[in-house]
Order: structure tokens, then sequence, then C-alpha cells
């Protein structure tokens, strides 16, 4: 089994490609974003961690975190943000972790994990490869701004807060150029695979 893990800055594209890669090649997919937001629904595995630190404050009236609450502390504090991350992403990791020893037994031939995090949290440890999805600033900003209606100030905070590009262009094996039409896209995925 090929495990790859995805990654690239928010408005890249990368939901798209995702599917192409299911759709045409039988990938399974791990989106890793999906991952936390079950483990903080309550009884998930991050849930009481996560009202023990930032209060029933953040709770809505069903008991389950108010996501906007969350994110508007922790989005806006260097410090709460770490320590959210600190309880979320090892616990991801192990999830992860058990999704890949399920593949195996299951014989899939290719896995995506496509994470915000692979470089920080280390997938390296488990991934055959990791590939960036690459594309410029002002167009991620438009894409953002058209596809999901996003202002231009929380765009720019979202960007800036994503790692910078270079930092994608040491650590990853494979960059896909994602600016140009999709169909562009879809002939260096071909290759890439063509290559595996």
């Amino acid at each position: 089994m090929k495990i790859i893990g995805l990654t690239g800055g928010v408005g890249s594209g990368k939901t798209q490609i995702l599917e192409y890669l299911n759709n045409k090649y039988g990938a399974t997919i791990c989106q890793t974003d999906a991952l936390a937001k079950k483990l903080q629904k309550k009884g998930g595995r991050c849930y009481d961690a996560i009202v023990e630190h930032f209060g029933e404050e953040i709770l809505n009236e069903k008991g389950e975190l108010n996501r906007e609450k969350l994110g508007s502390i922790a989005f806006t504090n260097v410090e709460q943000l770490s320590v959210l991350n600190r309880i979320v992403h090892p616990v991801v990791k192990e999830e992860v972790q058990k999704i890949i020893a399920k593949e195996e037994r299951k014989n899939t031939n290719l896995l995506i994990i496509e994470s915000a995090v692979l470089i920080e949290d280390h997938y390296e440890e488990f991934c055959d490869e990791l590939w960036y999805v690459y594309v410029k600033d002002e167009i991620r900003k438009k894409r953002l701004f058209y596809a999901r209606g996003y202002e231009a100030a929380k765009v720019d905070s979202i960007i800036a807060a994503q790692p910078p590009k270079d930092i994608y262009m040491k650590h990853c094996d494979r960059v896909i150029d994602n600016n140009g039409v999709f169909a562009e896209t879809q002939i260096q995925l071909d290759n890439i695979i063509a290559d595996l």
C-alpha cells in the first residue's frame, strides 16, 4: 500500500484533487480535519480535555462545542491555539495510524492522508511521500472569496497563519501546480500516479 500525505494552503484545491484521485484511482481518502471534528464531538476522545481547558462557555445548548466560539478564542491567541493543538493533534495522529492499519488489512492500494499539519506533526514518519498543492496567494484569495464567501480580512488572516511556500517546498517530495485549469492538474496527477 502506498501512503501519500497531501497538504497545501487553504483554497489550493485539495478537495478537488482528492475527489479526482478517489474517482479515477480508487484512492482511500483520510482527511485529518474531519477526523479532528469527530474526535471533538461530545463523547469523542478530545472533548473533555477541550472543555476542561476552555470552559463550558464554549458549548452550545446541546452541550456540543460551539466551533465559532472556540475558534474565536484559539485563532486570536497563539498560546490558546497551541493548547488546542496539543490536545487534538496527537489523538488525530493515533487515529490516522489505526486507519492505516485497517486499510493495510483490507489490501488498499493507495491511501491519501490530507492534512494542514503534515509537516509540523511529522506525518513523513508513516507516509511514503508528501505532496504539496501549490497555488499563488492571490488565486487562493479569489477562490476563497468566491467559493466560500470569506471576507478579505478573514482570508488574509488564514493565509498568514499557514506556513510559507518554501517550508512546504523543503519538506514535500512532489509539488502539484494547481494554478491553472484543473485539466492541467489532472495530467500532473496521472503522471505522478504512473511514476509511483
